[in-house]
């Protein structure tokens, strides 16, 4: 078991530290090949009751991102009615504003001892391990969901199987800009003693 050093401490330093980058600030590089199976490997690394891995990863790379962008334009246009430019131009980004995006599915499926809701907290904790390992690497990460992580015929086409989710994707970049602070809970209106009630 790692010792309580100096090292533990620079990790809550980090941890104090780690701040999300909106992807529409990123630039290249990304993340190399060797860089992203490390980062993959530390995201596996969560807490799995029963050892059923129930989450998988799908990239998707820069060179695709135009192509997957004028799919959710249509798509959107399709459920939404026309586009102006604004938004037509929003949903043609989606891919393209990050070096990688990593998709996040759900696996989760009945099972005699684990509940579902177990499976899919697991899954969440991919995605933070995902955003922690990407910044400890020296990247900008932001994990991000939006309509067509819900959309079924989107998640379709971005690679969801049938009974799948999307936790989410994880935008990973170079930083264009310092991150922003934004306001934290206040522990004192989110943590309580347990006390035994009649």
């Amino acid at each position: 078991m790692p010792s309580n050093s100096a090292g533990s401490s620079a990790t809550l330093e980090f941890l104090r530290q780690r701040r999300s980058h909106p992807c529409v600030t990123m630039t290249v590089p990304g993340p190399t090949e060797e860089q992203i199976n490390d980062i993959l490997t530390i995201a596996a690394r969560v807490p799995d009751h029963g050892k059923l891995a129930p989450w998988r990863f799908v990239l998707y790379r820069p060179e695709q991102g135009n192509t997957i962008g004028t799919w959710l334009a249509d798509r959107y246009e399709a459920l939404s009615g026309p586009l102006d430019s604004e938004q037509r131009q929003k949903e043609l980004t989606r891919f393209t504003r990050a070096p990688l995006v990593i998709g996040v599915l759900s696996q989760a499926t009945q099972h005699p001892k684990i509940p579902v809701w177990e499976q899919e907290l697991s899954a969440g904790a991919v995605c933070m391990n995902l955003v922690t390992a990407a910044a400890a690497s020296g990247f900008a990460s932001q994990w991000l969901s939006e309509w067509f992580a819900f959309d079924e015929e989107a998640a379709r086409y971005l690679g969801a199987r049938d009974g799948e989710r999307f936790a989410g994707f994880i935008h990973i970049g170079t930083p264009t800009q310092p991150p922003f602070e934004r306001p934290r809970p206040n522990l004192a209106d989110i943590v309580s003693t347990w006390t035994e009630t009649n």
